[in-house]
């Protein structure tokens, strides 16, 4: 029984030594590449834009807020597209979308018959007698947008300013505070969709 035993203990240490020397080169090497390992939540965290830089100001009065539809929500983003394409940050997305959402619901308007303001078309509402584009320029959505935020680059200081007065100071509209009613929804859609 006791070499029984005997047999048994180094047949299974001969086993472990030999399993180790066919394995052990390729642990070896397999512990040689470098692990790259990168939180989860961190990563996805880090891709949410800050939302200090969204609303530095904080929400001016009373909020509104619609029910996006697929092109609405297709047109937000086309506006986010243009603001990276223009090199802008994320608060001229915010400003830009808010503005839209006043002016068409981010719809791309087509001409209203009777119900049309002057000639304002598309997003932003544009105007092609005032020199925004031809109308199918200003309802081409990354059209209107470079557009709209060509005139708010030229409003000095349009960054640290409350939503409304740069949207305002760029559109020159009869109800300039209306544009401040839509900025959480419109940070809310940058954040969302900023990196999709």
């Amino acid at each position: 029984m006791n070499t029984m035993l005997r047999k048994s203990v180094l047949g299974i240490a001969g086993l472990a030594f030999t399993g180790g020397i066919f394995a052990g080169p390729i642990a070896a090497h397999a512990d040689a590449r470098p692990v790259e390992a990168k939180p989860v939540a961190v990563a996805v965290q880090a891709d949410k834009p800050d939302s200090a830089k969204l609303i530095p100001h904080g929400v001016q009065g009373a909020q509104s807020k619609i029910t996006l539809n697929d092109e609405q929500t297709a047109n937000a983003k086309a506006i986010i597209a243009a603001t990276k394409k223009a090199g802008l940050p994320e608060r001229a997305a915010v400003i830009s979308i808010a503005t839209s959402l006043q002016e068409s619901k981010l719809e791309n308007l087509g001409h209203l018959g009777d119900k049309n303001d002057h000639d304002s078309l598309g997003l932003f509402q544009q105007r092609p007698s005032s020199g925004w584009g031809t109308p199918e320029q200003i309802t081409d959505p990354e059209y209107s947008t470079l557009a709209f935020e060509k005139g708010l680059k030229q409003v000095d200081g349009w960054q640290d300013m409350p939503l409304t007065e740069a949207a305002q100071t760029v559109q020159v509209s009869a109800y300039p505070d209306a544009y401040a009613q839509w900025e959480q929804q419109a940070a809310d859609l940058v954040a969302q969709h900023w990196n999709s």
